[in-house]
């Protein structure tokens, strides 16, 4: 069909050439913002990270890979693996919390998916709850609650966990709590979107075949959940990672991750340069991250 051919839209004469226009006409504000807070950043972050810190913490543009060697652990006095062992905990940080809300999410959901309709909106604020506070004073909470003179503290004293009249904090069972607390609702409500559409005649059909529970789950449950399921993780899994507030409240020094770090380099080192390498590599192992998520994702879809 040639361009001048007219079509019917909508009982609109027009042609493919106008519906062009008129498409790119209202994708052009989104996409002209997508380019100028989000790709010039990103792509300026990545010529920042090959320059250099001048003597009062100014950008020199004399361009290295020095702040990569730097990350990958070679400096004046030899090589360390600390900042590498800072990336790696940031990725096992993200993981383990992702993977503990998946499993507090999958009984959460069927909770709130079985209760009566008329209630089922107020559990699901119970949950949005935390997004109406704002996520500093969330940390200090837990400040709060770990503190020693509540309940949590006291049992761990007495389990020896920690000395008598200690709090909970800083230490990795704090920042993992906190963490936890706060990317939960992130997994629970696309998950709950799933759950809510069940097809619950394929369970059926897998319990009349004289399927166990676990089997019933894996097999007629776990691949209608998946878009839901695959939703949450990416919201997870990715905030995870950069997280700087809540490793840094309740891990103090003792816990760093890759946002604290990124956060230290722009903010009290003024080491722009080692920050945006940094936080270049953390986009990188996003990346990753998204395209093995795809990949696990793409499989799952395929089996179902």
């Amino acid at each position: 069909m040639s361009k001048d051919t007219f079509l019917v839209w909508y009982g609109e004469l027009t042609t493919r050439i106008r519906l062009l226009r008129r498409g790119l006409f209202f994708a052009a504000p989104g996409m002209l913002w997508i380019l100028l807070f989000l790709a010039l950043p990103s792509l300026l972050l990545i010529v920042v990270s090959f320059t250099t810190r001048g003597t009062y913490g100014e950008i020199e543009w004399t361009f290295s890979i020095e702040n990569f060697r730097r990350l990958m652990g070679y400096g004046l006095f030899g090589w360390s693996a600390d900042y590498l062992l800072i990336l790696l905990r940031s990725v096992w940080v993200a993981f383990w919390t992702t993977l503990i809300c998946v499993v507090l999410a999958f009984p959460l959901c069927f909770y709130i998916a079985n209760k009566p309709a008329r209630t089922r909106y107020f559990w699901l604020t119970l949950v949005i709850i935390p997004f109406w506070t704002n996520l500093v004073i969330r940390a200090y909470a837990w400040l709060l609650v770990l503190a020693p003179q509540l309940p949590l503290a006291r049992l761990a004293a007495i389990f020896g966990i920690v000395p008598e009249g200690a709090p909970l904090y800083p230490s990795a069972l704090a920042v993992y709590l906190g963490m936890i607390g706060t990317f939960l609702p992130f997994v629970t409500l696309p998950l709950y979107a799933s759950v809510e559409k069940l097809d619950w005649a394929l369970v059926e059909a897998a319990r009349d075949l004289y399927s166990g529970r676990w089997r019933v789950f894996w097999s007629a449950i776990w691949p209608q959940t998946v878009p839901g399921l695959s939703v949450g993780i990416t919201l997870t899994f990715i905030p995870a990672m950069g997280m700087f507030v809540v490793p840094d409240f309740l891990g103090g020094a003792k816990y760093m991750l890759v946002g604290n770090l990124i956060q230290q380099q722009f903010g009290t080192s003024r080491d722009w340069p080692f920050g945006a390498a940094v936080s270049f590599a953390l986009m990188v192992l996003t990346l990753v991250g998204l395209h093995v998520h795809r990949k696990y994702d793409r499989k799952a879809k395929e089996g179902a």
